[in-house]
């Protein structure tokens, strides 16, 4: 049973990030394409050498941006705590089968004959880059860390602290056989201090692939975000997507990322349409702040149109109250999203914590 709650420490917590490190952290500082200094990255479309930014046009908001929005922002109420049903995990498919749980917001475990592989694993109480502040879930872990089966690869989209976990992430490092981390350029210092072995580090640009195995390949793919943590840079540090292949299977994992006409439809044409996308659905009011950064579900359903996708699954949503908009929201205006467009709703889920299927 959930219980409402106005979660007026959220709003303190955002308000003090906007008017303190606010710009650092939540907000964005426009984007110096022409860093100085020498090269550290390929230069790209996305990239001039040494900070990362978005094609064709890149979205910056401001300190100022940042200010309107903590200052004048309707915040739907959410529950203090929501209870999950606990679901049994389910064995590794033994053919090419590829079976996926949702833990919690982009976590993923994707269990297939070639290897295990965790996404955005966060199994921290808060994500915030402090410890006793900041938004704190409002379930738990659909699988407890504890029985995890064995992890083979971590992917980690971008540095944002509800992605990048780094408790969760020195967890995963202390285990044996430590899993390989592959994340996009300039974030392998972060799994590094995490304590991932260099070796165990593969730092990959858009549309670079590294094969695990035979017939086990992780490629990147855009997405259309920013990254910062409150210590770093703005913005020197890349995100992504990754296309997963695993023998006859294939997965879609979109990381965190706004609507972009053109990245899906070239992600789609490159890679293939996938068996699974896993697709962001929550965190995206205000509009006028979030469209920048994270998709609503109706784009959510046009990226699942635009890849091709046999099956998605939503994800982003439920876990921690990171925007404006109430908790089972981005649920209702999916199913609206799905209706308008006639997708059946089979082919566009929406798992309970913890629940796994297998495709």
């Amino acid at each position: 049973m959930s219980h409402p709650s106005p979660r007026c420490s959220r709003r303190r917590f955002l308000r003090t990030l906007a008017l303190g490190a606010g710009a650092a952290t939540l907000g964005g500082a426009s984007v110096n394409l022409m860093s100085a200094g020498s090269p550290r990255f390929p230069v790209s479309d996305h990239c001039d050498g040494r900070r990362f930014f978005n094609p064709r046009i890149h979205d910056n908001r401001t300190f100022l941006d940042v200010l309107k929005w903590k200052t004048t922002s309707k915040v739907a109420a959410w529950p203090e705590w929501v209870e999950i049903t606990p679901h049994p995990l389910p064995e590794a498919p033994a053919g090419d089968g590829l079976a996926v749980t949702w833990v919690n917001h982009a976590t993923f475990l994707l269990q297939t004959r070639h290897g295990n592989v965790l996404t955005d694993p966060v199994w921290s109480k808060r994500v915030s880059p402090l410890h006793l502040i900041g938004p704190k879930r409002v379930h738990a872990p659909g699988v407890s860390f504890e029985t995890l089966p064995r992890i083979d690869v971590v992917l980690l989209t971008h540095d944002h602290y509800d992605h990048c976990d780094l408790p969760t992430l020195r967890r995963l490092a202390r285990r044996r056989p430590q899993p390989l981390a592959i994340t996009p350029l300039g974030n392998g210092e972060l799994l590094r201090a995490a304590g991932f072995a260099s070796a165990q580090v593969i730092e990959l640009d858009w549309w670079e692939a590294h094969e695990i195995s035979d017939g086990f390949t992780v490629r990147a793919t855009p997405a259309r975000h920013w990254s910062n943590r409150a210590s770093g840079r703005r913005n020197h540090r890349l995100w992504s997507g990754f296309f997963l292949q695993a023998g006859r299977r294939t997965a879609h994992f979109v990381g965190d990322t706004a609507y972009d006409d053109q990245m899906f439809r070239d992600i789609q044409k490159r890679c293939g349409a996938p068996d699974l996308a896993l697709i962001p659905i929550g965190a995206y009011e205000p509009r006028w702040f979030m469209s920048a950064a994270h998709c609503n579900p109706a784009e959510a359903v046009q990226i699942h149109h635009e890849l091709g996708a046999r099956l998605s699954l939503a994800m982003h949503w439920g876990t921690w109250q990171l925007t404006d908009e109430a908790r089972e929201a981005p649920l209702t205006a999916l199913a609206a999203a799905l209706a308008a467009r006639a997708v059946p709703e089979r082919v566009f889920r929406a798992l309970a914590p913890g629940e796994s299927m297998t495709v």
